[in-house]
């Protein structure tokens, strides 16, 4: 394999061999299929620590099949080292970077398969974005799940905990404590975030072995599935199956079933089809829409829910929600392991896959339908929508099924931020009325690089005079933690003149999920017609200027430069 593909290199640069020869390979390596393996390994967060120990099995595996594997590396970073300052600024930039280099990576030479290692919320896409893009085989081996921290509890503790300590609420025994158990382990982070979220649709996608996603990160089986992976790298490059023909159009379509069935994080309506571009692919926004009214939201898991990741897959994980849903999937899909679907499916019952995950909650005494629901169990469907109106023309997105019923439907006067620190400010303040819309503008894409807003939505889920009341309306993220009546990803975006930079203290914000739709229907309080608020606008918008924001250089100056619509998928042009 290696000699097809490399052969007019080799022969043209004598250098290419000696290179590898100066790395220790043998000349037996050399004519062996060359297998890259790059992952976002170290010391950034629990997600990517261990991924090291994974990559070592991966390449265990290689070597087993008769390849050569090559480990590359790019290091991913935290949203939660990011929260509070300018640095969740340069989050979503980095899914760009990380895709950039491995398609550097992987494109130096032409190898004959790729793994990626990774879990968590960018580099996960930016994975699947670099396999899609150079379409050549390519296994996702992810990251896993963190073990459950105290009382089934997660990381997500920091959100309560970091808004009550800003009030003076918090022992300094309680803080310790929970900074010595909130992550027990290696592994993407306990609740159905966006890590969570993306190493679901990795496997939804079919470019993870079947039950790969969220495994607990420290069992022997993920380091096992890691060798498996290995081995199996080689037999898709010999049989030259690759990203472009795993992820097809009814493979995105599957993976969002999926995603409406696990109440997955709103992130993926970005990163889904920034991927589903790099195919020329298109993925409109609706879709996750119409699927999640189509599709029974089956699962009980934090944030949402009441369990942890790690219980998910006790309970079967990705391949019993496919098998509960499977009527409503095309099980003729092609994945990774060289099977369909459909095959896969089959072999995991034959295998004893689903009756081992299940005996690990007789532990906890826990049945698995308290962790995921049969489809006739649920009377809920799907967790998404988009929404559309005079605020958000091109479109904007909640997860309402973190919303509770009284907040589906509302009407509050706007309180308007131009950054979320001020928001957040006035929320600890206490100077966010009961009832309000809060309105945080010039935080997406071009603006600041569409950070997220878990610090600014937290502090309003644990204010106890603010919960249940206010909503929040963005052009940027939220968390995939992110509880409430949240609206993220306005569109078109504050800092290229969309309705959101237009809005005044004042304006009555009408939100009716049901409906789908976000408007203004109000003005200083007063309710208005749509033809006045029109006019309205219209004016505001003659003597809108943009206003000045923080400088931005390097990295984060080319992508605020360059993305695209969040709607579209915030990619860089």
């Amino acid at each position: 394999m290696s000699k097809q593909r490399c052969q007019g290199v080799r022969d043209s640069w004598a250098q290419v061999d000696a290179l590898m020869l100066g790395m220790n390979w043998s000349e037996e390596d050399v004519e062996k299929p060359h297998i890259l393996i790059d992952d976002v390994q170290g010391d950034s967060h629990p997600g990517s620590f261990h991924l090291d120990v994974l990559s070592d099995e991966a390449c265990t595996g290689v070597y087993e099949a008769g390849g050569k594997p090559a480990k590359f590396h790019v290091t991913d970073i935290c949203d939660g080292w990011a929260q509070g300052h300018d640095g969740m600024n340069y989050i979503l930039a980095s899914r760009e970077i990380i895709a950039d280099m491995v398609q550097i990576h992987a494109s130096v030479i032409p190898w004959d398969g790729m793994i990626l290692l990774s879990g968590c919320d960018k580099s996960v896409p930016a994975h699947l974005m670099a396999a899609a893009r150079m379409n050549i085989p390519t296994i996702h081996i992810p990251s896993g799940s963190m073990r459950s921290g105290p009382d089934i509890s997660t990381s997500g503790l920091a959100g309560p905990l970091s808004a009550k300590a800003k009030k003076g609420l918090v022992k300094p025994d309680e803080m310790r404590n929970y900074k010595l158990t909130g992550c027990p382990s290696c592994g993407a982070c306990q609740f159905m975030g966006t890590a969570s979220t993306m190493q679901c649709m990795a496997e939804a996608l079919g470019l993870a072995l079947p039950g790969t996603a969220l495994m607990p990160a420290t069992f022997a089986d993920i380091r096992r599935l890691s060798r498996i992976a290995g081995k199996q790298i080689v037999a898709l490059a010999c049989r030259d199956i690759t990203a472009a023909q795993i992820m097809t159009k009814a493979a995105f379509e599957n993976a969002i079933k999926v995603h409406a069935a696990i109440g997955g994080s709103t992130n993926a309506l970005i990163h889904l089809p920034a991927i589903a571009h790099e195919l020329e692919l298109e993925l409109d926004p609706q879709i996750f829409d119409q699927t999640g009214q189509q599709i029974k939201y089956l699962t009980n898991i934090q944030p949402s829910g009441k369990y942890v990741t790690e219980m998910f897959w006790f309970a079967g994980g990705v391949p019993m929600i496919q098998w509960l849903i499977r009527d409503q999937l095309d099980l003729n899909v092609m994945t990774v392991t060289g099977r369909t679907l459909g095959e896969n499916l089959q072999k995991l019952w034959a295998d004893g896959f689903f009756t081992r995950c299940l005996n690990y909650l007789k532990t906890y005494g826990i049945e698995a339908e308290e962790i995921i629901r049969r489809p006739e169990q649920s009377d809920k469907y799907g967790s998404i929508a988009v929404l559309k109106g005079n605020v958000a023309p091109d479109g904007a997105v909640v997860k309402y099924s973190a919303i509770v019923p009284a907040m589906q439907r509302h009407t509050g006067p706007a309180m308007v931020f131009d950054s979320e620190e001020n928001a957040q400010a006035a929320i600890i303040a206490g100077n966010i009325n009961p009832g309000a819309v809060v309105v945080i503008r010039y935080e997406g894409p071009k603006g600041a690089g569409m950070p997220e807003m878990f610090m600014t939505t937290d502090a309003i889920v644990f204010d106890e005079t603010l919960n249940g009341t206010v909503a929040i309306v963005t052009d940027g993220r939220f968390s995939g933690a992110t509880r409430g009546p949240c609206i993220g990803h306005v569109s078109p975006e504050a800092v290229e003149g969309g309705p959101i930079a237009l809005i005044e203290d004042g304006d009555l914000i009408e939100l009716d999920i049901p409906a789908r739709k976000i408007n203004i229907v109000g003005i200083a309080g007063v309710p208005a017609g749509p033809q006045e608020i029109s006019d309205i606008l219209n004016t505001r918008k003659a003597v809108w200027r943009l206003p000045v924001l923080k400088p931005k250089k390097g990295i984060l100056k080319r992508y605020s430069q360059n993305a695209v619509s969040a709607m579209a998928g915030a990619y860089m042009k």
